[in-house]
């Protein structure tokens, strides 16, 4: 069976001034992949990821999110993606519901659709009987858990991750990650950054920057073996000790 990328970039780079961030990268992810993008501070991972949602323009090279043209299409892009971070997801003086119909709104979608849409999700997290909590009540597992499904709430095709487990216990992680599992096998890309090594081993395949180039890509068995060490870490530690750069 054919593969379809949903992601597809070639010699993306991104320049600031006689600084390259992002060094003529390429890779391709499917749809339905759950995609690792790993580096050092200062590998440039969050300059592309930057690119790939449609907030920054690439100094030069090609590639489409969704069908979507990283370069002359970027607000079609950022309706066609989901994006969650462990620094800002969720407004805290609101409701649980009111940042579920603040982002649905944002997102273009109808009143109706964002209530039948936040019943089914909450009801389905089990937390439907707190939908009127305030946020910031809320305990920090859970508020990862909450912006990750409010990230999926208008059914985008990628959904980008940036560091989502940072700060939470071992057993939410866990949680966190059936729930990217669950969305990952009804066909929704996640492309996922992480320092947890042992989060790397659960995606279907990894890329490694370093000082801008991606250094490595491929499934974590793969690289493991490459390598010839015993767990992502290794591997990870192994081409990060070689950076020059930091942030």
């Amino acid at each position: 069976m054919k593969r379809e990328n949903i992601i597809s970039v070639r010699n993306l780079t991104k320049k600031f001034g006689a600084f390259t961030a992002v060094d003529g990268i390429s890779f391709d992810v499917a749809k339905g992949e759950i995609f690792g993008f790993l580096g050092a501070n200062g590998a440039g991972k969050t300059t592309a990821i930057r690119i790939l949602c449609g907030l920054s323009k690439a100094t030069s090279g090609s590639g489409t999110v969704a069908g979507c043209d990283i370069i002359s299409q970027s607000e079609d892009i950022k309706r066609n993606i989901g994006y969650m971070c462990q620094k800002f997801s969720l407004y805290e003086d609101l409701t649980v519901i009111e940042n579920m119909e603040l982002y649905g709104g944002i997102y273009g979608l109808s009143s109706k659709e964002i209530n039948s849409r936040a019943e089914r999700m909450l009801k389905e997290l089990e937390f439907w009987e707190h939908r009127n909590d305030l946020v910031k009540s809320i305990p920090t597992g859970w508020r990862q858990k909450l912006a990750f499904t409010v990230a999926n709430l208008h059914g985008p095709k990628v959904i980008f991750l940036d560091e989502p487990t940072g700060g939470v216990d071992p057993l939410t992680r866990r949680q966190f990650w059936d729930m990217i599992r669950k969305i990952a096998s009804e066909g929704t890309t996640v492309f996922v950054t992480t320092h947890y090594m042992d989060e790397a081993e659960h995606c279907d395949r990894v890329s490694i920057m370093v000082d801008g180039k991606i250094m490595a890509l491929d499934t974590p068995a793969a690289l493991i073996e490459k390598f010839g060490v015993k767990s992502m870490d290794e591997v990870f530690r192994s081409l990060a000790r070689n950076a020059v750069r930091n942030e």
